[in-house]
């Protein structure tokens, strides 16, 4: 999950995106939200981890119990990303398309701005060119988006998607994959807690106090033809109880 969110925080494509100077850019705070919630979680997994580890080498039953709620926590935040992953499919590739298209149409507006740059930068990220029309051709409005063998390259839209839908695949293998195994560490962590609860309860209540043998006093299997020897201790409190006065 942490390599999961530097990729997606510090990685170019993304990046190029998100730190595109809009007024309003529509992937911006998608992108933060994204990043700073897959920390936190790595953050709590492994919270979790550690506790339950403690608590298991410990026999900590309080430890223990702490673990399973991160666990816990954890789930529910992974349902609740699931959840939107699949409700809201295609969220995250309108913000970037549409980020995308916000800067497209500046830069065709204002080929002399700061905008034509930040269009190229774009392309050359994704290894695209423009975008294509309803009609299959190349949209232009009073400008060239590329030449030469740029103008070869697939429409951005369609690289666009491509690289999202690679994304997106790897995401949602690992949110799968991160619900499975946390469903298991509950699991495990509630059978450790009844198993050291368990054994501490049996300790303190089942804990008998023997009291030391005499060392004079063998023991022997009983006979009817033989008769048990007594240790010396209650053959001398018996001599001096019958002993007359």
């Amino acid at each position: 999950m942490v390599t999961m969110a530097v990729v997606t925080h510090f990685g170019d494509h993304l990046t190029v995106i998100g730190h595109v100077s809009l007024e309003r850019n529509p992937y911006e705070a998608m992108h933060y939200w994204a990043f700073y919630m897959t920390i936190s979680l790595a953050c709590l997994l492994s919270l979790s981890a550690a506790l339950s580890t403690i608590a298991t080498v410990r026999e900590a039953h309080g430890l223990m119990a702490a673990g399973f709620l991160c666990f816990a926590l954890s789930f529910c935040i992974l349902v609740q990303v699931a959840f939107w992953r699949f409700h809201n499919p295609n969220q995250v590739e309108d913000a970037v398309l549409d980020t995308y298209d916000l800067v497209y149409d500046q830069a065709m507006k204002r080929p002399s701005s700061s905008w034509w740059q930040e269009l190229a930068t774009i392309q050359d990220t994704f290894l695209c060119c423009g975008k294509k029309s309803p009609f299959g051709l190349l949209t232009s409005t009073g400008a060239i988006p590329c030449q030469g063998q740029e103008a070869r390259r697939e429409d951005c839209l369609q690289s666009i998607g491509n690289f999202l839908w690679t994304h997106y695949s790897i995401a949602s293998t690992l949110t799968c994959t991160s619900l499975a195994l946390t469903v298991y560490a509950m699991m495990l962590c509630a059978f450790l807690w009844f198993a050291i609860h368990s054994y501490c309860g049996l300790d303190r209540k089942g804990r008998y106090t023997l009291t030391p043998r005499a060392h004079s006093c063998q023991p022997q299997e009983p006979s009817l033809f033989r008769q048990v020897p007594q240790c010396s201790s209650e053959a001398q409190a018996f001599a001096n109880y019958s002993t007359p006065l």
